[in-house]
């Protein structure tokens, strides 16, 4: 197979996670796969040349990476969520026209945000990759023709965390992300508030910046220890912690939709982890087993100093929680369904007589 991957930048969670890793699977396998990436990155802007123009650059590249499959006779063009954050779709019609088959790769729920766009471009294309089952579940009136495939990282890349180096430090509870998803500590705010009152820890946050979000929410009595996200060495950052923090909030539509990213990458580096049962999160932990479970701020508490205080349990479930992670979250478990469902979309050769 020709294979095209629209990348929105290696920054981008999105493409990092579903797009990237794949591209040498592909390759090894025997396929051509050519990775796209927007430039600036989809979400990005260059201050040098503005913000207008950096859209029309990207624009720009964009009708190149399509002219150029054109030429190359691409088999299949898989999409990252959307070519461009905007309403328009007239990039996406012309990959449609002059591609064999099209794929979209949704992993949160970004027809929300452009729901008219989406009600074209869903019913478009020939597979949709849903994150999970919450997506799909919106997909599927507007197009049966779908694949849950999850967020996944590549355990190869996820060593188990080794012991603990350091003695006589606080444990530590941590949290990884995006700056903009900072707010989710309100969640969990006053279950730390309360645990900081009861036992020594440390809250390490891993982010490129922590303000000014950060200063928004309650964490007064916490020790907090910003660790700025460095992309190259992320898996020894999670390695510092003792266990992962993914709260969510209940009643927001959007976070029904998430794929439980950083809960995986807690759980592939065999640290235990406390999560928010929203969305598809409470599919991916098994609570008592591989992570806890928690909605109130005394659940919050409760279960966060129970895994403080055993370090036994913190490390069984952390190793339960690696093998979860390999057999339903990892690139090297979901590749063969990926590349399966790719070649079903195209001609199958017949045997000659």
């Amino acid at each position: 197979m020709k294979i095209l991957m629209l990348s929105s930048g290696e920054r981008v969670p999105s493409s990092r996670f579903r797009m990237l890793p794949y591209v040498r699977h592909f390759r090894n396998a025997g396929h051509r796969c050519t990775l796209a990436s927007s430039i600036p990155q989809k979400y990005d802007w260059f201050q040098a040349i503005g913000f207008r123009l950096s859209q029309r650059l990207k624009r720009g590249v964009r009708r190149l990476h399509w002219y150029q499959s054109r030429w190359r006779g691409d088999d299949v063009v898989i999409i990252d969520r959307e070519i461009f954050d905007s309403p328009d779709w007239s990039l996406e019609q012309c990959f449609r026209k002059t591609t064999a088959r099209m794929v979209l790769d949704l992993d949160d729920a970004v027809f929300l945000r452009y729901p008219e766009k989406f009600e074209q471009l869903v019913p478009m294309a020939d597979l949709v990759l849903c994150g999970n089952s919450f997506i799909e579940e919106w997909v599927r009136p507007r197009n049966s023709k779908t694949l849950i495939l999850p967020t996944c990282v590549e355990m190869s890349q996820y060593p188990p965390r080794p012991p603990a180096s350091v003695t006589g430090r606080p444990l530590r509870i941590g949290w990884i992300g995006t700056t903009g998803n900072l707010r989710y500590f309100q969640v969990a705010a006053a279950g730390l508030r309360a645990l900081a009152r009861k036992v020594p820890f440390e809250l390490v946050v891993i982010v490129p910046d922590i303000q000014p979000l950060l200063d928004d929410v309650d964490l007064s009595g916490v020790k907090v220890i910003h660790e700025p996200w460095d992309k190259d060495r992320e898996v020894q950052q999670l390695h510092q912690l003792d266990v992962g923090l993914m709260p969510l909030f209940e009643n927001e539509v959007w976070d029904r939709y998430k794929c439980g990213l950083k809960l995986i990458q807690y759980m592939a580096a065999g640290i235990p982890a406390v999560a928010s049962p929203v969305g598809v999160n409470a599919a991916i932990v098994t609570p008592g087993h591989d992570g806890l479970l928690a909605t109130s701020d005394s659940e919050w508490t409760t279960a966060l100093e129970e895994l403080l205080a055993d370090e036994t349990k913190r490390h069984a479930m952390g190793t339960a929680a690696r093998i979860t992670a390999s057999e339903k979250y990892s690139i090297e478990a979901n590749f063969p369904r990926y590349q399966q469902a790719l070649q079903g979309l195209l001609p199958q050769p017949t045997a000659s007589s």
